[in-house]
């Protein structure tokens, strides 16, 4: 509703759920590069997990010390306030020592290779490094060197696998599952990591995927063929139950990346009068920093009838917590 006073997040499947079980066939997954790194058990299994934190974070309550005496470096290439506060929230609330290396003043700004920095931050005692980059191929090449795990926060244009897990646990929190919901994502999909980890796992979790956008912001062709692509939010919107506005990624266009700006809210922008194309009680997403006005409506976006977009965040740091218990100590 239009200026509704903005409620305490009330997830769903709050009543303290039990500490699951881990895979049946046991933890595998050394690193967490991209969703495809993970089995469909273990992403079931990180899923529960964060649902199981998420009832300490809702509580107020400190969680089990599982990662006391571990040590997480936090390196990151590029800014990212967000994902990098929730990695640091997580760490420090499993009991964790955190580390944000300030990479403008590292040595690797200094001319010493990555692998170097990475290898020497190992040597000094750390147990896992998250890493975000420009570079898509950087987190896989410190996955092959390192002899402890590696989690990407973001690297390249197609990938982002913790906030596509913290996506599917926003929506579980509301459907409880996915299987079977029609999710559009729209906008700037050719130039969002979102979109690449989000497809990838929201398709394996068993719903139906749309791109809508302009031609111009959508991916080559060659790239996820099997997504139905929809030039208008009437035709993309119909009979959806999520619709997920992206960030215009100025910063990765070509050229002046702002003039694809111009008109595009009076055409694509997510609203109340848009949302009502899509199914009755539709959510609205966005994985943030929003440009309000130009991707979706401000009021739409703080209304907690029609938003998960601070559930979004909630379940940032509760899916992060579940990633580095798994990643750590096997969910044994």
């Amino acid at each position: 509703m239009h200026g509704a006073r903005r409620r305490p997040i009330e997830p769903a499947f709050m009543e303290a759920i039990e500490r699951p079980a881990p895979p049946a066939g046991g933890w595998t997954a050394s690193n967490i590069v991209g969703v495809d790194n993970l089995s469909f058990a273990e992403i079931d299994y990180v899923l529960a997990l964060a649902e199981h934190y998420a009832g300490y974070l809702k509580r107020g309550e400190r969680p089990p010390q599982r990662l006391a005496g571990k040590t997480q470096i936090n390196l990151f290439f590029e800014n990212s306030t967000r994902t990098n506060l929730s990695f640091e929230l997580a760490g420090k609330k499993l009991g964790a020592d955190v580390i944000n290396v300030p990479v403008a003043a590292s040595s690797v700004n200094k001319g010493e290779a990555l692998i170097d920095t990475a290898q020497t931050l190992g040597a000094m005692g750390a147990h896992v490094m998250i890493i975000r980059h420009s570079d898509s191929a950087v987190p896989a090449s410190l996955a092959e060197r390192l002899d402890f795990p590696v989690i990407n926060a973001g690297a390249g244009a197609w990938e982002h696998p913790t906030q596509a897990l913290l996506d599917a646990a926003a929506i579980r929190s509301v459907h409880g599952d996915l299987k079977g919901l029609v999710i559009a994502i729209c906008g700037d999909i050719r130039h969002s990591r979102v979109a690449g980890s989000d497809v990838r796992l929201f398709t394996r979790l068993g719903a139906e995927v749309r791109f809508v956008g302009p031609a111009h912001l959508m991916p080559d062709d060659d790239q996820h063929k099997d997504v139905r692509r929809f030039a208008s939010l009437e035709e993309g919107l119909a009979g959806a139950d999520i619709v997920m506005a992206l960030r215009m990624q100025f910063e990765r266009m070509e050229g002046d990346g702002k003039v694809a700006a111009q008109g595009y809210f009076e055409t694509y922008g997510l609203t109340y009068d848009t949302l009502k194309l899509a199914k009755p009680g539709a959510w609205v997403m966005h994985p943030g920093p929003m440009n309000r006005g130009i991707e979706i409506d401000g009021a739409l976006a703080d209304d907690p009838d029609r938003s998960l977009i601070l559930r979004q965040v909630f379940y940032g740091v509760a899916t992060r917590m579940a990633c580095l218990d798994a990643l750590l100590t096997g969910g044994l």
